[in-house]
């Protein structure tokens, strides 16, 4: 354990430290980038290399990716899906055929597969129905047992979600995240990432979160790391439905309370007060730490919230089995152009999720978002595992224990803290290549994290610790 300095030097020198490392909010914010100011003192700066593959992920190819889902008439679930121009058999091919292509420049490290089940008769599911998600895995060269997963579902609806018929184009809901998770795998393909990164186009979401749930059911009967898990749900225009335009925000939903909670966690929850502390909501902190900023041109409005009033998506069936999992979504929404038959009204109003009611240039910000958490996840040290803080004595400093990584660029550990009135961590403290550490502040009045740093500079999202005797 490293000597405890005064509480004085503490207090200072993490204000200092603060102030150095929070530079990432958005001190070179880009022309009409609405992000100012400095960032929450964990902000990571994009390096050279992201800003490098921020720049190949292309608007035309993410309009390409949409119109063409479009042009498959309908994608509904229970639509054909045998026929080779209309249905989402077809859009599935498609989607499959456009991955194995982005596989071909990886070398070997991306792989491509139809995860597929029958689905038998459920709820919005009349007879037994095949589901299929295409996953590109691109496969980590340094600690590939850790995953983190993004994702768009594919299948589209109409006004009736039983309507397998209707023309049903999903331009905004949801063609816009399939392209988001699709020019991420073609950009990241050519890389290396440290992690495993899995781009996915889920089907039967409209219908029940279907495909979504056998995925994430997959990786949890496998035991698979899934460290964060990422869905892009109708990201495809900033424009709401009174004509207001906010074109520089993204909202990310991450719930507090974590949906696969048991008694004990609950109890624990309640005694230390970690309502806000959830993996979920130190994934959404990491987001705004590397995504809000000049690279990227956008502003994170993280949502305390798992999903919309009477809505959810595919990143609910992930947090059900306890992973860390977060919705993104365009700042507000256009209820004429999602989930609506294709029509014009008495007055001349268009409805219909229809692709000229997407702003291409948004959707194209809200990939390099997504590309920035993703890479950086994938090139950071995992979260760290068994942070605790010691509560065998009452004293009025806190010490911190925590497991040590096993990546091999792994530098040291960072401890951080804020009041806890406050929704960011305020302070950061480096503590070097150290298990334990003790900070002169009482663990009673402020809150406590870890993450873990490499050699290149780049940080893990924080653990959070839970009380140990």
């Amino acid at each position: 354990m490293r000597p405890s300095p005064s509480r004085r030097t503490v207090l200072t020198a993490t204000a200092a430290s603060a102030a150095v490392v929070g530079t990432g909010g958005g001190a070179e914010a880009a022309a009409g980038d609405p992000v100012a100011g400095g960032g929450p003192a964990t902000s990571q700066r994009p390096s050279r290399e992201l800003r490098a593959l921020l720049r190949e992920i292309s608007e035309s190819r993410i309009e390409a990716t949409v119109r063409k889902l479009v042009s498959f008439g309908t994608r509904h679930t229970l639509s054909t899906q045998d026929d080779p121009d209309r249905g989402i058999g077809a859009a599935r091919d498609w989607i499959a055929a456009e991955l194995r292509r982005y596989a071909e420049t990886s070398g070997g490290r991306m792989t491509v597969e139809l995860q597929s089940y029958v689905q038998e008769p459920a709820p919005r599911i009349p007879v037994a129905t095949r589901i299929t998600n295409v996953v590109a895995t691109l496969r980590g060269s340094v600690t590939p047992e850790r995953v983190y997963v993004v994702s768009g579902h594919y299948d589209s609806r109409v006004t009736d979600v039983m309507d397998a018929t209707s023309d049903s184009p999903g331009a905004d809901d949801d063609a816009s995240g399939v392209a988001v998770a699709m020019e991420l795998a073609r950009v990241m393909a050519t890389r290396r990432p440290a992690a495993t990164i899995v781009f996915a186009a889920v089907a039967g979401e409209e219908q029940g979160l279907y495909g979504a749930a056998h995925m994430a059911q997959q990786y949890r009967a496998a035991g698979t790391d899934v460290q964060g898990m990422f869905t892009n749900d109708i990201v495809g225009s900033p424009k709401a439905d009174d004509g207001t335009v906010d074109p520089y925000t993204i909202r990310l939903f991450a719930e507090g309370v974590p949906s696969s909670e048991t008694p004990e966690q609950a109890a624990t929850r309640r005694s230390v007060g970690g309502e806000n502390d959830s993996a979920t909501r130190q994934l959404a902190r990491f987001v705004r730490d590397v995504a809000e900023n000049d690279a990227t041109g956008m502003r994170v409005r993280v949502i305390y919230r798992r999903d919309r009033y009477r809505r959810g998506g595919d990143h609910i069936p992930f947090l059900e089995r306890a992973y860390p999992a977060a919705r993104f979504t365009e700042p507000t929404e256009d209820y004429a152009h999602q989930h609506q038959d294709v029509r014009i009204d008495e007055t001349g109003k268009q409805y219909g999720d229809l692709p000229e009611f997407c702003d291409f240039p948004f959707i194209t910000r809200v990939a390099k978002v997504n590309a920035a958490t993703l890479w950086t996840l994938a090139q950071a040290p995992g979260t760290p595992r068994g942070a605790k803080i010691v509560t065998a004595t009452l004293t009025n400093s806190t010490e911190l224990v925590w497991t040590r990584g096993t990546e091999p660029d792994l530098a040291g550990y960072e401890v951080v803290w804020r009041e806890t009135t406050s929704p960011e961590w305020t302070h950061v403290i480096p503590v070097g290549d150290v298990t334990t550490y003790e900070v002169d502040l009482s663990k009673d009045n402020v809150f406590f994290g870890v993450r873990a740093v490499n050699r290149a500079g780049n940080r893990s999202p924080v653990a959070f610790p839970n009380p140990s005797a």
